[in-house]
């Protein structure tokens, strides 16, 4: 008893201490330094530290405190903005960065409202945020990593993300299956990811997680939700069916031949497995996802009547699993590897030193660049040794013989290939400069890469390959001589890039697109929560109405039309149709005026139809301005584009930064690097000029590209005078002069918008992807 009351007087006495420590360290406020409430949301906070930014900044605000002021509104804007801090400080009235006692006391005690400054664990309290399992601490994801790296990674294997917050019950119900799967699939070659929602919101809603726990998967950039109960067998088949089912072909006595002879068609060496499980297993499914651009995975069950004819031929061990690799010869295997225990990194380094055939076909960009890459330095130098040749087995020869030929003399340095004149025209041509020698016969090209825009040093053999042993010699000459002598290779020139041969035709591609977006569809239908369908569900029934409404509205007014005209009505409506079409026809086929260029301002009235719902296809460029820069902006402006306005997919359209400077700030917070948003303590980050910007937005896909003003001086005399352009803009300041003093730097803005709206047209520019549009209020 006596030490009990001896615990709870040295609790008092410690809890009497915190107090005072924190109502020392309490005098700095931040809700009461910006006027908001506790409750207040990060609007209503970034609204009220914008309104007191501008009263007390330095630079208007003379009042000799003004500085001090400035910086405590900074420094509370900067607490409460941050979720972290802001929690930090709710809970013990500091937002954690502080020295001295208060951090010592967090350390020590941790918080005060769960465990009245008692170490947690003397409750066993395991909500808390500082409570949570270290081992998802590695998978953490923040929105830049996931957009710029986990994404594109997800094009060579599948990730298990789950979505988790703090005082999540059901967060804390699954962890050890979690905990226990997330190892396993890791192993296998499974990418793991863990999103915090309270710390990560924004990252949260762009993957659709309105709740918590959530477990989606993602393969290939496209976003797939868990909906099954969560234990081991099924988060196993969730990841399994994420993968494509052609990936692993079934292999048997009857169409082994058939499979190992694909490889000339297909352009890669083939691989075999075979093991005793009756189903191909998981590890061998996502190798094969990882690889399937460089190689074909076929497997073999060897406990399955049918197979003893294959074990046969290959000598296969029925006991250890093994992985058999065919590349230009289909009897016996260019490469294999056994282990009874075959995992996931013996795998990678088989395969990664395989991925090509001896001799491999030239099809696309791609495969030169990886099997001729560009010259490094002197001591890095590699060499391609290139047949062209044709199809058919009149080159049936000339290529067996190469091909014995790059067999025998396989070295690091060396790399052969082989090309189809008839299939890359364009290649051949700029190799062999007398056409009518090599007309029906091959030759051979030793070249070597100089720099990625198609340079190349090279050498032809003067006289056609045959394959005799006069050949063989002479190659093999050259390539002795190429070691010690590098100028052999004298002759020089530009390489287009290939074409690819194996690319799918447009129709398939959008067949494949749309079955894709008809699997999302069905997905969302069952699967999804009111909040995902009702934007589906909205467009199905306007478009209804629409389609419906036009219907009965067309019916009605073509009877009443019937009846009302008579038949000497009705032709004059004929020939006063015909007259208006015709008239309508020149009228759009007339050429405009040079320098005329159609651009509306975008408001909040048409911001729905010039953007939100803008057609598939169609973009809406628009070019940031002032009041103070509206003329000299539009006149430079509508010169720039003029050349593009053929396109009737492109719209021009103009924001003013006095209105709108809030949307234009939300939009490029999601440009990241490009755009970055300046520091608050920079004094002038409430004046960053965002005049001359111009924006690209694709409304239906809901990203847009961005253009900034170009600020390198003058150069080429852009600067040197001020012109009075004869252009007629379709817009509110037709008519005014440009030629201010300010106006010659500001035209200079826009310089070069012309090279980067060609960029714009071939899709060549960086893209910013968002979530949803924001209102312009």
């Amino acid at each position: 008893m006596q030490l009990g009351r001896a615990g709870l007087a040295w609790a008092a006495a410690l809890l009497l201490a915190a107090l005072g420590a924190q109502a020392a360290a309490g005098d700095f406020d931040p809700y009461r330094v910006l006027g908001v409430g506790r409750s207040s949301s990060q609007a209503d906070i970034k609204k009220a530290y914008k309104r007191l930014a501008r009263e007390w900044h330095p630079d208007k605000n003379k009042d000799p405190g003004a500085e001090d002021k400035f910086i405590q509104i900074s420094k509370a804007y900067e607490i409460l903005s941050n979720e972290e801090k802001r929690a930090n400080f709710d809970r013990y009235g500091d937002a954690g960065d502080s020295q001295g006692y208060s951090q010592h006391q967090h350390r020590q005690f941790h918080h005060f409202h769960e465990g009245f400054y008692f170490d947690e664990s003397f409750f066993h309290f395991p909500f808390n945020s500082e409570r949570r399992d270290s081992s998802d601490e590695k998978y953490l994801l923040h929105f830049s990593h996931y957009i710029n790296e986990i994404v594109p990674d997800s094009f060579k294997k599948p990730y298990l993300i789950k979505i988790t917050s703090d005082w999540c019950f059901s967060c804390i119900h699954i962890e050890p299956v979690w905990k226990e799967v997330a190892q396993e699939l890791e192993a296998l070659g499974v990418g793991i990811g863990v999103v915090h929602a309270g710390y990560e919101r924004r990252l949260a809603h762009h993957l659709g997680a309105h709740s918590t726990p959530s477990l989606l998967g993602l393969i290939n950039g496209k976003i797939t939700f868990f909906h099954n109960a969560v234990i081991r067998e099924n988060l196993r088949q969730f990841v399994e069916n994420l993968l494509p089912g052609n990936l692993v072909e079934k292999i048997t006595d009857k169409n082994y031949i058939r499979f190992l002879s694909n490889w000339k068609k297909e352009n890669k060496p083939h691989v075999l497995l075979f093991d005793h499980m009756p189903v191909v297993p998981l590890l061998y499914k996502l190798t094969a996802f990882a690889y399937r651009d460089y190689l074909s995975f076929g497997y073999v069950y060897v406990g399955l009547r049918g197979t003893e004819e294959l074990s046969s031929q290959y000598n296969i061990n029925v006991y250890t699993p093994t992985m058999m690799i065919f590349k230009e010869h289909i009897d016996k295997p260019a490469d294999v590897v056994q282990a009874r225990d075959m995992k996931k990194q013996l795998i990678d380094d088989f395969l990664s030193q395989n991925k090509f055939l001896m001799v491999a076909r030239l099809t696309n960009q791609r495969l030169f660049q990886e099997l001729c890459p560009v010259k490094k330095s002197h001591r890095q130098r590699k060499h391609c040794v290139v047949l062209l040749t044709g199809e058919g087995e009149k080159f049936a020869e000339a290529y067996e013989t190469f091909l014995a030929f790059a067999v025998a003399n396989t070295k690091d340095t060396l790399k052969f290939v082989h090309i189809y004149n008839d299939r890359q025209p364009e290649f051949a041509d700029a190799l062999l400069m007398d056409e009518e020698k090599y007309r029906g016969k091959s030759a051979v090209v030793i070249l070597e890469r100089r720099n990625n825009a198609g340079k190349i040093a090279y050498k032809t053999l003067e006289d056609a390959w045959q394959g005799s042993n006069e050949d063989n010699f002479i190659l093999l000459d050259l390539l002795d001589q190429l070691r010690t002598d590098p100028g052999l290779l004298s002759s020089e020139t530009v390489l287009a890039d290939l074409n690819d041969e194996l690319a799918p035709m447009f129709l398939i591609r959008w067949l494949y697109s749309m079955l894709d977006y008809i699997s999302d569809c069905w997905d969302s239908l069952f699967h999804s929560n009111w909040r995902e369908m009702m934007p589906l569900l909205s467009l199905l029934f306007s478009a209804l109405f629409i389609l419906f409404g036009t219907v009965i509205v067309q019916a009605f007014s073509d009877s009443s039309d019937t009846r009302d005209s008579s038949p000497s009505e009705k032709e004059e409506t004929a020939a006063k149709t015909e007259k208006n079409d015709a008239s309508f026809s020149k009228e759009s086929n007339r050429i405009p005026k040079k320098g005329f260029v159609e651009v509306t301002e975008l408001t909040d009235i048409n911001y729905n139809s010039n953007l939100v719902r803008l057609r598939p296809g169609h973009m809406n460029v628009v070019l940031i301005l002032s009041n103070s820069t509206k003329t000299a902006l539009l006149q430079k402006f509508a010169l720039e584009v003029y050349t593009f306005t053929g396109s009737s997919s492109l719209h021009f359209s103009f924001l003013s930064l006095d209105k709108h400077r809030e949307w234009l700030e939300y939009l490029l917070e999601f440009a990241q690097d490009a755009a970055p948003i300046p520091n608050q303590y920079d004094k002038h980050f409430l004046e960053r000029d965002y005049t001359g910007y111009v924006l690209a937005l694709n409304g239906h896909k809901k990203y847009f590209c961005l253009f900034k003003p170009h600020r390198s001086g003058d150069e080429g005399g852009t600067l040197g005078s001020c012109e009075d352009y004869d252009s007629s803009l379709h817009t509110e300041t037709r008519g005014k002069s440009s030629c201010s003093p300010g106006s010659r730097s500001i035209k200079n803005k826009l310089h070069k918008l012309s090279f980067w709206m060609e960029r714009l047209l071939e899709g060549s520019l960086q893209r910013f992807y968002i979530p949803s549009w924001p209102a312009l209020d």
